[in-house]
Parts: C-alpha cells; sequence; structure tokens
C-alpha cells in the first residue's frame, strides 16, 4: 500500500490557455519511482489515478517552449502550445498539421446549411 506522502499533491497545476487544473505530485524531469525514465523536459506530473501500478504517471504539462505559457497542449520534440504552434505551423511536420486540423473542427459551432461547407 502507497504511503500518504506519496499520495499528497503539491500543488494545483492549472493550463494557462484551457484552465484544466489538477493536483500535482511531482516537478521535474524524473519522476519518483520510475527506474530509468527521464522526461525531456520539466514537466508537472501526478501519479496515474487510473492504475494501482505506483510507476505510471501522468504529464500533465510542462512551460512552452517558445513563450515559456505554463500549459497542457502539444509535445513534439519539445513542449508548444497551441498559439505557437499555429503561428509556426510551417515548422511542423504533415501529422502535427493534421491533427491541429482536427482539433479546430469542432471548435466551428456555426448553423450548417445544405450545401455549405464547415
Amino acid at each position: 500500500m502507497a504511503s500518504h506522502a506519496e499520495c499528497r499533491p503539491l500543488g494545483v497545476f492549472e493550463c494557462e490557455l484551457c484552465t484544466l487544473t489538477a493536483p500535482y505530485s511531482y516537478v521535474g524531469q524524473k519522476p519518483p519511482n520510475t527506474q530509468s525514465m527521464v522526461l525531456l523536459e520539466e514537466s508537472y506530473v501526478m501519479k496515474d489515478p487510473f492504475t494501482s501500478d505506483k510507476d505510471r504517471f501522468l504529464v500533465l504539462g510542462s512551460c512552452c517552449s517558445l513563450c515559456s505559457r505554463l500549459e497542457c497542449s502539444l509535445f513534439y520534440s519539445k513542449r508548444f502550445c497551441l498559439p505557437c504552434v499555429r503561428e509556426n505551423i510551417s515548422a511542423f511536420p504533415q501529422e502535427i498539421r493534421q491533427d491541429l486540423e482536427k482539433r479546430k473542427a469542432p471548435s466551428k459551432r456555426t448553423p450548417s446549411q445544405p450545401g455549405s461547407r464547415m
């Protein structure tokens, strides 16, 4: 059974873009209870609440490598917030561009008319 101290949050992570909030239990690159795992960036981490495996964790977010906003959006070799991805979209591979298009599609809430394209 995990000790109470292992589960105690250090604080609350809040994404500056989407306002997601979640309690975090670690900030850094080497989450506790991981043998050889080293994250590529200093990240806010919480124990995975969906498993009893103490080695499992969720990365909540980190600072954007371009603008330094604390956020939860996109990791591609470094952390990037969605506004910075959009500003620099030509620097990202096609897969990232397609993913961004998928993210934009549901947010377009306009009444559909016959023959109109969304």
